[in-house]
């Protein structure tokens, strides 16, 4: 036994540290590093979904809200109509179901505007002025984060009320208009010039009459695609878009009669045959020619349009019309996944039909535009940084290749007014490069408690079929607090202190609140169980450099 009590005694030499000792031990030693989140990496409007929801978890709703509106000035607005791919992508869902980031963003975006939020920068005036065509998500998206980068802008619509798509293609009971109309007037209220009903025929007149130093296009799809139906005594047809814009606009709403047949299979014809439902049609029927799984639309539109008394016949066409009778052919798809037709007919009866086909863009005011190439489906040509053949002419949404959603818009304009911004400066935007990706297997779920998805409720099926009121409620925020909590902070340290108390060589220092910390790898012999006990994988292990 030692004098001091201990079973042996350690003599050293004077000078040697016991801490030096151990990096001849170690193989590999931990390294502390941010890893890009699933869910961050899926947003096409480029949030920074885990950093908003950190804030959330705090219950710090008004910083949750500013990072949000960093990236997103429509978040009450997404938080209806996005289709939520960050959710697929969320890890959470492997362990029990994902992080319901759709409700806790329109919680906060509900948030913001009860409380009068406003969105926080400081940007000096840059003396360049930027017309934006469109007041659509895209557009309204680029004004936002062009006047945030000091830009004077214009916003100029050819119709009577700001929104797009948004306004006359997602119905009331999915988008209530006083949400939409209270986050367009913020835009509006931090310096963006709206013109309304002023229509864009000549863009080189924009830059040299007007003055713009540059000009971004951003016309949504408003035009209805048509197709031939043989027809010996055509009843009432209708195209959706009309329809539904008809509506927006106050117009005397149509009479569809008892029974409808909506034609095409995509979210449009879902939102129109629940629009006839909601009009007192007896019955709404769609007629799609692919099956279910092939169906444009997302599968929780078409159930929401079941639960409501839609009929939708899968595999059908419609091969001739004759008055109120319609004769479709029952299709099988092929391996390639392209209908085929059987030569088996039946007939539908019904008094209006609606086709609800698909949208194109009109962009005859560019065909003049010199350099600008429009492809022969429509959509214009653009170069990395969304610029057109024509140089400071910029074009984003509906109208270049892409999937056309709000949220894909949203992230066309906010790349748009980056990539402008740095034109107009006379640089290149260079994307960051992005994270190594923090996928399941990099967490440690054991430190996870099973907390299942908090729903969101819905209107009584009664009153979701006889008036347009909002369907799905919102989060209140003791379920939005717990929902933010169930993230999983995915690849990005939030500070849990478990490598600190799990060292056993005392190497992890703590550098106070919002710090994290470090290694002190004079202790550290590379045993790994800080790398192996971290719950969101944010410590890797390196080999040593020799």
């Amino acid at each position: 036994m030692s004098d001091s009590g201990l079973p042996f005694a350690i003599t050293l030499d004077p000078g040697t540290s016991l801490a030096n000792e151990t990096g001849s031990w170690r193989n590999e030693r931990p390294v502390y590093l941010d890893r890009l989140p699933p869910c961050n990496n899926a947003c096409p409007a480029g949030e920074d979904i885990q950093n908003w929801l950190y804030h959330a978890e705090e219950g710090d709703y008004a910083a949750a809200w500013q990072s949000l509106v960093e990236n997103n000035p429509l978040p009450a607005v997404m938080g209806r109509v996005c289709y939520h791919p960050c959710e697929s992508a969320c890890n959470r869902a492997q362990l029990d179901q994902p992080v319901s980031i759709h409700a806790v963003e329109r919680f906060l975006g509900d948030f913001a505007l009860e409380n009068g939020l406003k969105p926080e920068f400081e940007a000096a005036p840059s003396g360049k002025r930027v017309l934006v065509v469109g007041a659509g998500p895209s557009g309204l998206s680029a004004a936002y984060h062009l006047t945030r980068h000091g830009h004077a802008v214009t916003l100029r619509e050819a119709g009577p009320l700001a929104g797009g798509m948004m306004r006359f293609g997602i119905p009331k009971y999915r988008l209530p208009r006083d949400i939409l109309d209270a986050e367009i007037q913020r835009i509006l209220d931090i310096g963006v010039e709206l013109q309304l009903n002023t229509t864009v025929e000549d863009i080189e007149a924009a830059f040299e009459a007007d003055g713009f130093d540059a000009v971004f296009v951003a016309v949504g799809a408003h035009l209805a695609k048509r197709t031939a139906i043989p027809a010996h005594a055509a009843g009432k047809i209708l195209d959706a878009v009309s329809l539904l814009r008809d509506m927006e606009i106050g117009a005397e709403p149509p009479q569809l009669g008892r029974r409808v047949v909506v034609y095409g299979g995509g979210n449009t014809a879902m939102d129109v045959a629940r629009t006839a439902k909601r009009l007192g049609v007896d019955e709404a029927m769609i007629v799609y020619r692919r099956s279910r799984k092939e169906m444009p639309a997302h599968d929780f539109e078409a159930r929401e349009a079941e639960e409501e008394g839609v009929l939708i016949h899968w595999l059908r066409t419609i091969k001739q019309i004759d008055e109120t009778t319609f004769t479709v052919e029952k299709m099988v798809v092929d391996e390639n996944g392209r209908p085929q037709p059987t030569g088996e007919f039946e007939t539908l009866e019904a008094d209006t039909l609606i086709l609800a086909l698909g949208q194109d863009v009109d962009t005859s005011f560019l065909e003049a535009v010199p350099g600008v190439a429009i492809a022969r489906d429509g959509v214009v040509e653009v170069d990395q940084q969304m610029m057109t053949g024509r140089p400071g002419l910029f074009a984003g949404g509906d109208m270049v290749p892409s999937e056309r959603t709000v949220t894909v818009a949203v992230g066309h304009g906010k790349k748009a007014a980056r990539n402008i911004d740095a034109w107009l400066r006379g640089t290149t935007f260079e994307k960051p490069a992005k994270h190594e990706l923090a996928d399941f297997g990099l967490l440690n779920t054991w430190y996870y408690d099973d907390a299942p998805q908090r729903l969101q409720a819905q209107l009584g099926l009664v009153r979701r079929q006889e008036s347009f009121d909002e369907v799905l409620a919102g989060f209140n925020e003791e379920t939005a607090l717990f929902e933010a909590r169930r993230c999983l902070s995915c690849g990005n340290c939030f500070e849990c202190d478990n490598c600190y108390g799990i060292c056993p060589d005392n190497a992890v220092i703590k550098l106070g609140p919002g710090n994290r910390f470090r290694f002190n790898y004079d202790y550290c012999k590379g045993c790994g169980i800080c790398a192996a006990e971290c719950p969101c994988g944010a410590i890797e292990m390196v080999l040593e450099e020799v």
